[in-house]
């Protein structure tokens, strides 16, 4: 299998993007992270798009 490799550009657009973003930890229970990433992944989110999908939502839900 051929290795894939990032171009010094493609790195430094990655890093730029991520510096941009705010980071939020959020901690579960050992195997609960599997459940919910596969949970996500049936909605067609990644898991990180399904939790802030979550929270937008309940904002908007309060207004």
């Amino acid at each position: 299998m051929s290795e894939l490799k990032t171009s010094v550009a493609q790195r430094r657009a990655s890093d730029k993007y991520i510096k941009s973003l705010d980071e939020i930890r959020v901690r579960v229970a050992k195997g609960e992270r599997e459940m919910l990433k596969a949970h996500a992944k049936s909605k067609g989110m990644s898991l990180n798009g399904y939790i802030c999908d979550l929270i937008r939502r309940d904002m908007e839900s309060e207004t």
